[in-house]
């Protein structure tokens, strides 16, 4: 601030001013800053000062080098000598440091004066200080280590302001880790920054948008910018260098658009509708934006049925394990076979994506999967002591298995137990999405090779990463995903045959078993063997099967390429 001196101001004892500065600056309403401003500028000119600054600094890094806010309490515009100064520093380490000037040709302060100016400094520069150190405090409590606005900023909010008519909403920037991957991870600050700033601008004033953590976001904004934000949303050009060099970046957002008769009672109330949206916009089964409305609630009531259910299933065995037939394309032989999950609750099934998703929300996945190797161990040892030739059998492992250290220690322990030998496993894995649980992933993969059990990657083609995913990790199986198996209508020279034959011919030059999984016409079984593709899995052959009827098949061994068997 800037103050003048007013010459119009009467002369008041030093005690009474005072008294008038400690009660404005101990005011339990809150202090009158321009009170505080006038009573100060009395002093100074009493003092004969012509300037008094305070720099705020906070850490004393940025003392040191200079980095700070400056406040002038007063200044006249005269050039003076500094003739006093103090200096402040809090418990958090944050520093004050007051100084006052007097112009060369002024009547120097007499003792009594230092004394009572020394006095009024530093109670000035006390309560300056407990103001940065409560703007501190706030800062830390509002503000993530990236300086953006956390969740707390966000209740605060949500329970201070009116938001009937608005919309609410959580959104997440889709496959972030690979932008870091991409451009590195400080171009990726730069870009999730310019995002931010770009919703903040769109948001303006009608709302708020912070970090829940990593590149997870919540907001509100007024329902007029809503169609403009979530059009940014779906996929935003942004920079992220002084060059202006840009990337794109998509996002899925779960939305509650807030009843105008809305009353908050409790952050749930927000909280729940977005974070619902939001997962089934991220599952893949809904458009990336996807909008809260009753039929949620009862997705969440399913699940959440689902995820009681669970435990009591698994003691009392209502997991049974189907086995899928995968046919060699060379021979038309058996020769391996996929374990899947079926549920058999109060004799009625319960489809598997009715209930794996939701498990893979927990690590109750984990337990399951674990419980399906157990039982295709005991199968597999059923087997060889009856004297079956058994095929290599492969089971699924869920992404939440990655960040246990102790994984593959767990899984040769069950192996181990049914003294199975390792050649007849194979795990299969999906891709993942973090660069934590890409090491993860490699590390699993490595160690089950070195016991001889075959890995492979399951629905190759689809995600994001798939080529890095064969470039990095030392796989035995490349399973391409039936979206990328060319069609009754395909030709030759179609797009997808093109691609699906790259794709087999790249596995062979690498090494790798290859398999195609969805095959369900006699034409597609005639693309795979036109392209050597290894090995074959569908409903042209078999469903998954239960355990006696797949018995029957290790029996017989072959398949026919010119029917279905039902």
């Amino acid at each position: 601030m800037h103050i003048q001196p007013n010459v119009h101001d009467r002369e008041v004892p030093f005690g009474d001013l005072f008294a008038q500065l400690v009660s404005e600056i101990a005011h339990i309403g809150g202090y009158n800053k321009h009170r505080i401003e006038e009573i100060v500028s009395e002093f100074c000119r009493r003092y004969r000062l012509c300037k008094g600054i305070t720099y705020l600094y906070d850490n004393p890094q940025k003392e040191k080098a200079g980095i700070g806010e400056i406040q002038s309490c007063y200044d006249t515009g005269v050039e003076g000598i500094p003739v006093i100064q103090h200096r402040v520093v809090t418990n958090v380490m944050s520093t004050a440091v007051m100084t006052v000037y007097m112009a060369p040709d002024e009547i120097p302060l007499s003792d009594e004066e230092k004394q009572q100016c020394d006095l009024v400094m530093r109670t000035v520069l006390t309560f300056m200080s407990r103001n940065r150190l409560q703007g501190l405090a706030e800062n830390l409590a509002f503000l993530d280590s990236g300086g953006y606005p956390n969740f707390r900023k966000y209740q605060n909010y949500v329970q201070n302001h009116p938001l009937g008519g608005k919309a609410a909403l959580h959104y997440n920037l889709c496959h972030f880790t690979l932008v870091n991957q991409q451009i590195g991870r400080n171009a990726g600050d730069n870009a999730m920054r310019s995002h931010f700033r770009c919703v903040e601008r769109i948001i303006g004033d009608t709302g708020i948008v912070c970090r829940l953590g990593g590149d997870n976001f919540v907001a509100v904004c007024g329902q007029e910018y809503l169609e403009q934000l979530l059009e940014f949303l779906t996929e935003a050009i942004v920079p992220y260098n002084d060059e202006g060099t840009s990337v794109a970046l998509q996002s899925t957002a779960g939305v509650f658009r807030v009843p105008e008769d809305f009353v908050l009672y409790d952050v749930g109330q927000i909280m729940e509708p977005i974070l619902s949206a939001s997962r089934m916009a991220q599952s893949g089964k809904k458009e990336r934006i996807v909008f809260f409305d009753q039929s949620l609630v009862k997705i969440k009531e399913k699940s959440m049925h689902i995820q009681q259910l669970f435990p009591e299933a698994l003691k009392n065995r209502e997991f049974r394990v189907y086995y899928q037939p995968k046919v060699s394309m060379e021979t038309g032989e058996l020769d391996g076979a996929e374990a899947l999950c079926r549920w058999f609750h109060n004799e009625k099934m319960i489809m598997p994506g009715d209930f794996i998703p939701v498990l893979e929300q927990t690590t109750d996945i984990c337990k399951l999967d674990f419980y399906m190797l157990e039982g295709v161990c005991m199968d597999l040892r059923r087997w060889l002591d009856e004297g079956r030739e058994p095929v290599r059998v492969s089971v699924n492992l869920s992404r939440r298995h990655m960040m246990d250290a102790d994984l593959l220690d767990s899984i040769l322990r069950i192996i181990d137990r049914y003294k199975i030998p390792h050649k007849y496993l194979e795990i299969e894995l999906t891709e993942t999405t973090s660069d934590v649980e890409f090491r993860d992933l490699k590390r699993v993969v490595g160690g089950l090779q070195q016991t001889g059990i075959f890995t492979s990657v399951d629905d190759f083609g689809i995600g994001y990463s798939s080529l890095n995913l064969i470039r990095a990790i030392p796989w035995n199986v490349l399973k391409i995903d039936k979206s990328f198996v060319p069609l009754e209508e395909d030709t030759s020279d179609s797009t997808r045959s093109i691609m699906f034959g790259h794709v087999v011919h790249m596995a062979k030059q690498l090494g790798l078993e290859c398999i195609a999984e969805g095959v369900e016409t006699q034409r597609q079984v005639e693309i795979l063997k036109q392209y050597h593709c290894d090995l074959a899995q569908g409903f042209f052959f078999d469903r998954p099967l239960p355990v006696e009827e797949f018995e029957k098949r290790l029996e017989q061994r072959c398949y026919s390429f010119t029917e279905t068997t039902e």
